[in-house]
């Protein structure tokens, strides 16, 4: 025991001894702590408290380490321990170690408004402003003095006003700043944007937007012609054109000439009455395609190797962002379709090759069931429901279709994007008729299908119909990607995939006959933040097919 009194009675003399060490430690006489308190094991552990605290002034940080672990052991339900650990940590450069000593505190004692602001200031200074936020917003804080745009970006400012929920002079919530950024992102113009809280002089914090914005044909002509002319390799081009007059109004269209299955698309979406909390969007969609459905229709003994379907479609829809974890859409559609088949096809499967138009409504929902800002772990889900009715010469019939979705996204590092991990849960099934197109397909395709099975192909030489195909199917998609290289105009992310997936149909024609387990891997090539080029390659272990597979994503 350190003896900075007379006394013989211990008690008395442990009292002493602490307040005579707390004095001079508030007179700054960190080196005469050190020499008059020692290690001691039979020492309280106040005192190694501020033996700690003197050697973390004289930057002696693995000593003041050690005093502060001899403290904790003796008390440790004491939240200031971690709290000061946290200091050393942080002195040292260990902001891993810092945060995890940090969370210990406040575990210890949930409303510590030091140890709150100081996990939050370290959450700000590894670029996770959500983290931060949640829990600075436990002590009222931070407070938001403007809100600025690193560049003056073309829409127009009244829309950008209304995008950024968050107001000047006031606390800057976790909410308010998810609804802001969900905003934003609704407006289809800003799709690499990050946010920063910069310190103002005070206590106060500036809001600052950095983002690239999309703006006409592109930010220049190697960026525009980028975009559009990404899909020549595959005979596609991308005519896009984005915030026409400054109002977010953007114009996306596909031109496939493929002989196989010609596309032509086209739509318009609109933030309507310059509130961007609502979008409109129309669309219309011409199709020519050959379809070979010897892989997939077991409906008949002759295969059916040369459909023609040929389609025209109408539709729109409105979706509505309620803040920046829930939103909603409904729309309507029409189409009309014509089959031409060279085969007899049976009856009891007539239905999916018969000539017809397609009314049909539908509604959805996208909801953030978990959001983790800390792990760096969300969890969002979707469902989606539609009724609808299918005439044909012989009448009509009405179907209903549904579809949910659970997605998990995580980065596993505390900073930065080096790792990523994404898995997806997705089913869907539909009740009553409809023709071929409208079923689901497992299988990897380029704009026409998105329930990708990267082991099989959903076209052979060029025509639709090759992977399983049904009304009922549940789907898993598994990828894990690592940076590999960035620089500053690619950046390359590779890493093991996995997709399994099961799709049936009450007809018996159609369906994948049980469970398909296809693992791969995957490598994206993003090239100057514009276009992503997707690689592939997926083994099938039921037919022990190989896939390759290139893509490009805007």
């Amino acid at each position: 025991m350190a003896l900075l009194c007379l006394w013989s009675d211990s008690c008395v003399c442990q009292t002493a001894s602490v307040e005579s060490v707390r004095k001079l430690y508030e007179q700054k006489q960190y080196a005469e702590i050190v020499r008059l308190v020692p290690p001691s094991a039979s020492d309280p552990a106040e005192l190694d408290l501020y033996r700690g605290l003197a050697l973390a002034q004289l930057q002696r940080f693995s000593e003041a380490k050690a005093a502060l672990e001899d403290g904790e052991r003796k008390d440790p339900h004491e939240e200031r321990f971690p709290v000061e650990l946290a200091g050393v940590a942080y002195r040292t450069n260990n902001l891993d170690e810092a945060q995890r000593n940090l969370r210990r505190a406040l575990d210890l004692k949930p409303q510590d408004s030091y140890a709150l602001n100081f996990l939050a200031t370290i959450y700000l200074l590894r670029g996770n402003l959500p983290a931060a936020l949640e829990y600075w917003n436990r002590t009222e804080a931070p407070r938001v003095s403007q809100i600025e745009e690193s560049l003056q970006p073309h829409v127009n400012q009244m829309l950008l006003q209304r995008a950024i929920t968050v107001s000047p002079l006031s606390k800057l919530r976790l909410r308010d700043f998810e609804t802001s950024d969900a905003l934003i992102g609704a407006l289809d113009i800003f799709p690499n944007r990050r946010w920063e809280l910069r310190p103002d002089g005070s206590d106060d914090y500036n809001l600052v937007l950095h983002s690239f914005e999309e703006d006409g044909w592109g930010a220049n002509k190697w960026t525009a012609a980028l975009s559009i002319l990404r899909g020549l390799p595959y005979e596609t081009v991308y005519p896009e054109y984005r915030n026409a007059r400054g109002s977010a109004i953007n114009f996306d269209s596909i031109v496939r000439w493929d002989s196989q299955k010609r596309r032509l698309f086209a739509s318009a979406s609109m933030p309507l009455h310059m509130n961007p909390k609502w979008r409109l969007e129309a669309y219309t969609d011409a199709r020519d395609e050959n379809w070979d459905l010897t892989n997939s229709f077991y409906g008949i003994a002759t295969p059916v190797t040369a459909l023609k379907l040929r389609k025209m479609e109408f539709g729109g829809e409105i979706r509505r962002i309620e803040d920046g974890r829930w939103a909603w859409e409904t729309g309507a559609a029409f189409s009309r379709r014509t089959f031409g088949v060279q085969n007899a096809i049976p009856a009891e499967t007539d239905s999916f090759f018969t000539t017809g138009n397609l009314l049909e409504w539908n509604a959805g929902s996208d909801y953030r069931l978990l959001s983790i800002p800390d792990r760096r772990i969300t969890i969002d889900s979707s469902a989606t429901g539609s009724i609808g009715r299918f005439f044909t010469s012989g009448g009509s019939s009405r179907f209903e279709r549904s579809e949910g979705s659970l997605s998990f996204h995580w980065f596993p590092q505390p900073e930065g994007d080096d790792y990523e991990m994404t898995s997806r849960f997705r089913a869907g099934a539909i009740f009553g008729e409809v023709p071929l197109d409208e079923l689901y397909t497992l299988g990897i395709e380029r704009d026409d299908n998105d329930l990708w099975l990267r082991g099989i192909s959903a076209t052979h030489d060029g025509r639709k119909g090759n992977s399983p195909m049904g009304r009922r199917y549940f789907l898993w998609n598994w990828t894990w990607g690592k940076v590999i290289y960035h620089d500053a105009f690619f950046e390359l992310e590779a890493g093991p995939a996995l997709d399994a997936g099961d799709i049936s149909d009450p007809s018996g024609a159609f369906g994948s006959r049980g469970w398909l387990w296809d693992p791969g891997a995957q490598l994206t090539v993003r090239v100057l933040d514009t276009v992503n080029v997707v690689f592939s390659y997926g083994h099938d272990i039921r037919s022990g097919q190989n896939t390759f597979f290139g893509t490009t994503l805007h």
